[in-house]
């Protein structure tokens, strides 16, 4: 008789079990059938751009090729507040004649439509743009300064080949010459082309940070960088380190600089500053600035600042230590120039206020 009852469990058993693995089955091809799946989190998407802007290290769905612009923009007094800085790429600080500065700006991942006032050219300038494959936009220059631009094979735009024509310059009525000058950013490749230039070009990226880098700098405390070109007349460059942004605005002469017509400030992620070798080599005051021997070097990131060299390789101005180039966080770089007498340590403040 228990023989009898366990024959009768087990075959109930297999019963159910079968009748429990068509259901399953029923459940899962119906899903299929009505094209059903179990719901799945919704995950974003993880896209990475595919290029990038070599000067900035921002990423880009579009192909670079278009070749960097470099500006001789005006930083006299009467040429503040200027148009088109917040735009450039890499803006270098150079002492020019006097004890006022003058800058190039390098342009490519944005492209201002007027950018200026546009000055004169200085060799240690259209060297520089040289160094970066830069088409080099000026406005005027000593006849020798000329003759070395075209013995040296510089493609050059000078401004007063075309001064006022409407189309690449134009001199604007709030101010009086020679602080009047204005690039017309949009005609510089057409006119570039007619005078046989490339304006494509492919270029090798600076060194870049990668976020999780960046984040875990350090160094020094640098939320303020104030840099003395000159007491009298006074020529003062000052830096703000903003937490949100995570960039640092630039005043001149107590002053935020800022855009000429929209008034956004003029911002920069890297803060690079240089010292090199000086001389004035003229009686208007010219000068002679050493690009090429390499020096001592303050790169200020994110509120922090490191002592670093900095070296010219392959033309370009780059950070280095211990022999190996150090990374700028992607975004726009500022680079001053200052000279080696009376150096860094008398002209650059680096404080945490």
């Amino acid at each position: 008789m228990k023989k009898l009852l366990f024959v009768v469990l087990a075959v109930l058993m297999l019963f159910l079990a079968a009748c429990s693995k068509d259901e399953r089955s029923a459940t899962d091809n119906g899903t299929k059938e009505s094209g059903l799946d179990e719901e799945k989190p919704d995950t974003p998407a993880q896209t990475e751009e595919e290029f990038i802007y070599p000067l900035t290290g921002i990423g880009t769905d579009e192909k670079v090729d278009n070749r960097i612009i470099s500006v001789m923009v005006n930083n006299h007094s009467s040429a503040r507040p200027q148009t088109g800085l917040s735009e450039a790429d890499i803006v270098f600080e150079i002492l020019a004649e006097g004890m006022i500065t003058r800058f190039l700006a390098f342009y490519q991942s944005e492209m201002p439509e007027v950018v200026g006032p546009v000055r004169s050219a200085r060799e240690y300038y259209f060297k520089l743009a040289s160094g970066y494959n830069a088409l080099y936009v000026y406005h005027g220059a000593a006849t020798f300064v000329n003759e070395m631009i075209v013995d040296q094979g510089i493609d050059y735009l000078n401004g007063s080949m075309y001064d006022n024509d409407g189309n690449l310059f134009k001199r604007e009525s709030f101010r009086k010459a020679p602080h009047n000058s204005y690039l017309q950013l949009q005609a510089v490749y057409d006119v570039a082309e007619g005078k046989g230039y490339e304006t494509k070009a492919s270029y090798e990226p600076l060194e870049f940070l990668s976020d999780t880098e960046a984040e875990s700098l350090s160094g020094n405390a640098a939320k303020h960088v104030k840099i003395v070109y000159s007491n009298n007349p006074m020529e003062i460059v000052e830096f703000n380190y903003d937490e949100t942004s995570g960039n640092y605005f630039r005043s001149s002469d107590g002053e935020q600089t800022v855009e000429l017509n929209s008034e956004d400030p003029i911002q920069a992620t890297n803060v690079f500053i240089v010292e090199t070798f000086h001389e004035v080599i003229d009686d208007e005051g010219r000068r002679a600035v050493d690009l090429e021997s390499g020096g001592n070097g303050y790169l200020i990131q994110r509120g922090q600042v490191q002592e670093v060299q900095w070296e010219n390789r392959d033309g370009r101005i780059v950070p280095v230590k211990d022999g190996q180039p150090v990374g700028f966080v992607p975004g726009k770089t500022w680079i001053n120039v200052v000279p080696a007498n009376p150096g860094m340590q008398q002209s650059v403040t680096i404080s945490n206020e």
